[in-house]
């Protein structure tokens, strides 16, 4: 049985998704790869995590709440699950590549694979596929629409950067994963 329940915010409607015990979904209306609902949905606000869904979605759109401590269950093949992994190790209000994701990964020729997997991820903004970016450091791929990944990159950004008057689209900090090789240790 799948669990929902409809979740007003400031970028868009959301859609929660739950098995009961855990987050299975967080989807913004209209985005790509957008669940159908079928008659084993069942409506319900109160069910599982969805009240701490709640509240800590209105802490981070409040600009309290960095990163999130819920119970998730995307599903997804092997690979999209350790792309979705490595997601919420980016730090707020910076990005990173999609090729250096991929490197992370260890499969440094699979940018596009990786674009792909973070194209289908189910959880977004808690998992936080918009702060993947293309190395040139154009917004590119989120199934939400760019300009709700420009969106939440600003509302970040704006939250950790002095000056209001640097987000621009290009300027976004990019989060690099420092050369692990032995004789950088």
């Amino acid at each position: 049985m799948t669990y929902y329940q409809w979740l007003e915010s400031p970028l868009a409607p959301l859609l929660l998704t739950g098995d009961g015990r855990s987050l299975t979904g967080l989807y913004l209306q209209g985005q790509k790869y957008f669940p159908t609902q079928t008659e084993t949905w069942t409506e319900a606000a109160q069910v599982g995590p969805f009240p701490q869904v709640r509240h800590q979605l209105e802490q981070y759109f409040a600009g309290q709440r960095q990163s999130f401590d819920l119970p998730l269950n995307p599903v997804g093949t092997d690979f999209q699950q350790q792309v979705w992994h490595y997601l919420p190790q980016i730090p707020y209000g910076t990005t990173i590549a999609y090729g250096t994701l991929a490197a992370m990964l260890g499969k440094p020729g699979a940018a596009r694979a990786v674009g792909a997997a973070n194209g289908r991820n189910p959880i977004s903004i808690i998992v936080p596929c918009h702060r993947v970016i293309a190395a040139d450091r154009q917004l590119t791929g989120y199934a939400g629409g760019i300009d709700r990944k420009r969106w939440l990159l600003q509302h970040e950004q704006a939250l950790v950067s002095p000056d209001k008057s640097a987000l621009l689209q290009t300027s976004l900090p990019l989060f690099e994963i420092p050369d692990e090789t032995p004789a950088n240790r």
